[in-house]
């Protein structure tokens, strides 16, 4: 008894010392941190031969729910799309299984383009997506779509690792928030084989660019 008494003082006292501590922090002012700025996007020409378009969630039950996706993303990749299949690139496609059949129309896939059912936001997770692009050729990879602070950032890490060289158009991907899409963009530059200066096609990075600044030849 006398043990057990000892055993109940001593976690008093240490989960009151605990609260002081809490209460001391809880007494300190907030400290405010300031987001890095973001470089500006990079203008780059990419070989059509060598670069695939990844396509991620432009599907009708996720961009239903998110404004950004139909008023600002959807706008700028229509007319990016119509140039990614003038030049022939490869397209692939990546959803769950439950949303293979509603991509939104204007991007929705064509005969012959990669569709890769996933069960992690990671593309390259348990599926055969590396195994197809490898076969085609291809060193690069536009990512777009939702979200960047999601599957966009988890399949250009996935890519990364792969030694793919990532290019993801700020106009074409977002998130709920502007401090989530911030972030997000934050952290595929400073992920992997990190570029935050944003160096045009650093091989095994990411580059931020912008669809008006994205050339094909």
């Amino acid at each position: 008894m006398t043990r057990l008494r000892t055993v109940l003082l001593i976690s008093a006292t240490l989960l009151a010392l605990c609260g002081v501590v809490a209460q001391a922090q809880s007494n300190k002012p907030m400290q405010t941190l300031q987001m890095p700025a973001m470089p500006d996007p990079a203008r780059i020409t990419l070989n059509s031969k060598t670069t695939a378009l990844m396509v991620l969630d432009y599907v009708e039950d996720i961009c239903a729910t998110q404004p950004k996706c139909k008023s600002q993303m959807l706008p700028a990749m229509t007319p990016f799309m119509e140039r990614v299949r003038k030049a022939g690139l490869v397209v692939a496609y990546g959803t769950r299984a439950q949303n293979m059949a509603h991509w939104l129309k204007e991007v929705a896939p064509a005969e012959g383009d990669i569709k890769i059912v996933n069960t992690a936001q990671d593309r390259f997770y348990n599926t055969d997506l590396e195994k197809l692009l490898k076969a085609k050729g291809i060193t690069t990879m536009i990512m777009v779509g939702w979200k960047i602070s999601g599957s966009v950032t988890y399949t250009s890490v996935g890519a990364m690792i792969r030694d793919y060289t990532v290019v993801i158009p700020v106009d074409t991907t977002a998130a709920a928030t502007d401090y989530e899409t911030d972030i997000g963009f934050y952290n595929v530059l400073n992920s992997g084989n990190a570029n935050l200066a944003n160096e045009p096609l650093k091989p095994k990075s990411v580059t931020l660019s912008r669809t008006d600044l994205i050339a094909f030849q």
